[in-house]
């Protein structure tokens, strides 16, 4: 039988609203009090009934998540701290992957599960200013990642230029001029690939090393298989980078096992930097370098928002917010020690 408020009530001698302001987590609750009420839950084993508590605020105590692949593990470890930020507050986390698809991307920011969520965070490849521009659902929405759209919702990204250019330095202070980058998509314009070009390209040109055309590789994926062809293209094509920067972790991933295969040693005849920080770049037999975004401090942002949002405190225009990011050096560029 399902403990109630009641039976908590009953059982620490105060009323029922009482429990419920300690339940409610009320301040102006005594200590003593709080203690005591405290005391009767857990000998009963009492739990919130959340969804009700959800449904007098009139919410469903369910927000949503939507990203371009679940099976990359970046999106995989940021929906796990979404979810776990979202729980701190008592919230249920729906997700959904897009596939990078600008079709699913507008059905999703257009509300297609408006009746059961509370919020949306989305985080688009493909969608333009205009397919948000004429939103109709008034579900809060807050947006992840680069593409910056000028409208009223709040926005979480990284500086793709710095973290960029903070790789590069990396490995141009290790000795290393010719520098490739692999990651820039063959199908799209797709704006995180592109800032992390422009942040391989300025930090070259600021430390006055060539940049040609020859080190930049374009895929027309970002898994594993992606970066394997592309390290195997440049070097084919008689191209030899004594370094790499890859747009992420899976690309510097398959872009290792090709080096292995050719005979060619990381990091001492190619270093290796990628880039999200991923759990698989940790063991491998060479583990790796990479640029490790704040996935914890994204997902945090983006509930809060999402809450702000619910509450009524939602800046007109949108707020551009910056998470931190920072370089984790390992043996792909530093070798064992």
């Amino acid at each position: 039988m399902r403990v109630s408020l009641k039976d908590v009530a009953e059982r620490a001698g105060v009323s029922i609203k009482t429990v419920s302001n300690v339940v409610n987590n009320y301040p102006h609750v005594t200590p003593a009090m709080r203690a005591r009420v405290q005391q009767a839950i857990d000998e009963l084993g009492y739990r919130p009934n959340l969804t009700a508590r959800h449904l007098r605020k009139g919410r469903t105590g369910i927000i949503a998540l939507a990203v371009p692949e679940l099976g990359n593990p970046y999106f995989a470890e940021l929906a796990g701290a979404v979810i776990d930020a979202a729980a701190e507050h008592e919230f249920t986390v729906l997700l959904d992957h897009t596939r990078g698809e600008r079709e699913q991307e507008l059905l999703v920011s257009q509300g297609f599960r408006a009746r059961v969520i509370d919020g949306l965070i989305l985080s688009p490849l493909e969608l333009e200013a205009e397919d948000l521009r004429g939103r109709a659902d008034d579900v809060p929405l807050v947006l992840l990642g680069e593409r910056e759209y000028g409208l009223p919702f709040d926005h979480i990204a990284i500086d793709n230029v710095a973290a960029a250019r903070t790789a590069v330095r990396h490995l141009l202070g290790r000795g290393r001029t010719r520098i490739a980058y692999l990651g820039v998509r063959t199908d799209s314009a797709n704006r995180p690939a592109h800032l992390r070009l422009d942040g391989w390209r300025a930090e070259l040109a600021a430390a006055g090393v060539p940049a040609p055309d020859e080190l930049i590789v374009p895929v027309g994926g970002w898994d594993r298989d992606d970066g394997a062809r592309a390290m195997a293209q440049l070097l084919d094509a008689g191209v030899r980078p004594d370094a790499v920067f890859a747009f992420n972790d899976l690309i510097a991933i398959g872009a290792m096992r090709v080096l292995h295969e050719r005979g060619l040693r990381v990091p001492w005849d190619v270093a290796v930097v990628g880039f999200d920080d991923i759990a698989e770049g940790r063991f491998g037999a060479v583990s790796l370098t990479t640029i490790s975004p704040d996935k914890l401090a994204i997902a945090r942002l983006a509930v809060a928002s999402l809450l702000r949002s619910l509450s009524g405190r939602q800046d007109p225009g949108g707020r551009e917010l910056t998470a931190e990011f920072r370089l984790v050096e390992r043996e792909s560029t530093l070798g064992r020690r």
